[in-house]
């Protein structure tokens, strides 16, 4: 019996009335079940999609990405076989009351790095104040690029705002501690939605920062 495989893939495709429903039938011709779709960023006429679909097999997982790019106008950015799917939803709300469960200041930083790992799919993440890194999590590069990338990255307004940024890093800021959280994966870009979600939570955790004290 071969296992099920499921799978995270992420498409552009022309954002026309139809498009959506072609690379969504295109995935059931090859017995994918489709979970979730998750818009990830729109703009100049080109949709970024995520599709949480479950395949019968591994077979099936190649022959549905060279039918999806069939499809007139659509790319495949990346497929990842996952053990589980992320939902943006219900993740940012745990991670949220987490936050608002915090003991005190240095849980709620441990609390913060770890969860926007696991929420993000990343491969490390840091919080840097003062060019110190006081918390982390993942596998964390030189400490010292790590404060130079923090630096940086605050003096671009783009980048403040989330609309722009390294492709492997998403930064947000807890101004209120003049503290800069930092997220790097290998892999699939960060798209404008993600960079948003991380800058709504590290809001909530800038307040509950100072409502804990330092």
């Amino acid at each position: 019996m071969t296992e099920a495989v499921h799978a995270l893939v992420r498409v552009w495709l022309a954002d026309r009335p139809g498009a959506l429903g072609l690379v969504a039938s295109r995935i059931g011709a090859v017995r994918g079940d489709i979970v979730a779709i998750d818009v990830l960023e729109r703009g100049d006429g080109v949709a970024i999609d995520e599709f949480a679909v479950n395949l019968p097999n591994l077979e099936a997982l190649d022959v549905m990405v060279r039918e999806v790019e069939q499809v007139d106008g659509c790319s495949i950015e990346q497929v990842r076989v996952v053990n589980h799917y992320p939902d943006a939803r219900i993740d940012a709300l745990e991670s949220a009351a987490l936050l608002c469960e915090a003991a005190d200041a240095a849980h709620l930083q441990k609390i913060l790095v770890t969860h926007v790992l696991d929420e993000f799919i990343g491969h490390w993440s840091a919080l840097v104040v003062g060019g110190e890194v006081v918390a982390s999590a993942g596998g964390l590069p030189d400490p010292s690029m790590v404060a130079a990338l923090a630096l940086g990255t605050s003096a671009s307004d783009a980048v403040a705002a989330g609309t722009a940024g390294p492709d492997d890093l998403a930064v947000a800021f807890l101004s209120s501690h003049e503290a800069t959280l930092l997220l790097g994966r290998e892999g699939p870009p960060f798209r404008v939605r993600e960079r948003t979600q991380l800058r709504a939570l590290t809001r909530i955790a800038d307040r509950m920062w100072s409502l804990l004290g330092s």
